[in-house]
């Protein structure tokens, strides 16, 4: 039960194209945003939802992100909950709740592959 503290899951579709960035030390950073869709009956009614969560990738998991992934590919993603905040130029303190990916895994379309 240890390892189960503080671990996320996620399948979803990538929002946009990660941005990666390459540091002067040599480490690699990557960002992207993950949509993950739930549905429901409401009223009758068929709704379905979108949750989006800001992903970060570092090192290899970077490297693999910026190859391998794009806007629209479905990815399982499994890392752990992070959480920041910042004043922004008006002095209103920012939160900021982002995913560090441990691993993913490429699901989906190939053809959506770079």
């Amino acid at each position: 039960m240890k390892t189960l503290r503080n671990s996320v899951q996620l399948i979803g579709n990538v929002g946009e194209d990660p941005k990666t960035h390459k540091f002067e030390n040599g480490m690699l950073v990557s960002r992207f945003s993950l949509a993950t869709n739930e549905t429901f009956f409401k009223d009758g009614e068929k709704v379905q939802e979108a949750q989006w969560h800001q992903i970060v990738a570092w090192n290899k998991q970077a490297e693999l992100t910026s190859k391998y992934i794009c806007k629209g590919k479905e990815i399982a993603v499994n890392g752990k909950l992070t959480y920041k905040s910042y004043d922004n130029e008006a002095g209103e303190k920012r939160c900021i709740t982002e995913i560090l990916v441990n691993e993913i895994l490429l699901l989906g379309n190939p053809i959506l592959e770079k």
